[in-house]
């Protein structure tokens, strides 16, 4: 008899397998960061081709073999339609789900990764809050997550708003996080704190980075 389980998650990324298959990448509440196949994902009409897109969350029923996973089923509740609909947004979330890739693992307790990226998305679809402001928020948590995040710089001044801020986001829970904004001044302290401590403790170039930087302004994000 087969075993199923049942994981609430999101789609990181997906790769063309074959002629019409995709394996799929998913941050999960219960088993972290998982790969699974989504068989037919590729043909036209197939029922997973929405479940296999990037931003899809939900809960997936998945066959455990002995080597990987196949989507078996997916219930989807909520496809941020908002970021398919704008450029920009969808690149800033494309940047997002790079980053929870490169930070989760498997069968890690990645509950609250899964929070601050979904938090995050929603965050991205409010008028009311600049793209750039959630991206350093966004920034600065996943490493305070990651047990990464060391303060605040030392040798350097910054605003009283700005300090207020880091120490707000380095201490608050995730549900709350986008509930403020700031003035130009912070928010460009901010980008100055989140990306010395990007280029400090992240190995890596992300492309959906460059993209993004180059979109926005050639690094003036």
């Amino acid at each position: 008899m087969q075993e199923f389980i049942k994981l609430t998650g999101m789609v990181l990324k997906t790769v063309p397998i074959g002629e019409y298959d995709r394996r799929v990448v998913l941050l999960t509440k219960e088993r972290g960061k998982v790969s699974a196949f989504a068989k037919g994902a590729r043909k036209p009409g197939s029922r997973f081709s929405a479940a296999a897109s990037p931003f899809s969350f939900g809960e997936f029923k998945l066959y455990e073999g002995r080597s990987s996973y196949n989507i078996m089923e997916a219930d989807i509740s909520n496809y941020f339609e908002g970021l398919r609909e704008d450029y920009e947004g969808a690149c800033y979330g494309m940047y997002f789900l790079d980053v929870m890739d490169y930070y989760t693992r498997e069968n890690n307790d990645e509950v609250q990764m899964l929070k601050l990226l979904y938090q995050s998305l929603r965050a991205l679809q409010l008028p009311s809050l600049p793209d750039e402001l959630v991206r350093y928020v966004f920034e600065m948590k996943a490493l305070v997550l990651n047990g990464e995040y060391p303060g605040l710089p030392v040798g350097r001044q910054y605003l009283e708003s700005t300090v207020y801020a880091a120490n707000y986001i380095a201490g608050s829970p995730v549900e709350k996080l986008y509930t403020f904004t700031v003035t130009e001044e912070v928010l460009a302290e901010l980008k100055s704190i989140a990306d010395g401590l990007r280029k400090r403790f992240v190995d890596r170039e992300f492309k959906s980075l460059g993209v993004l930087e180059g979109m926005v302004g050639g690094g003036l994000v």
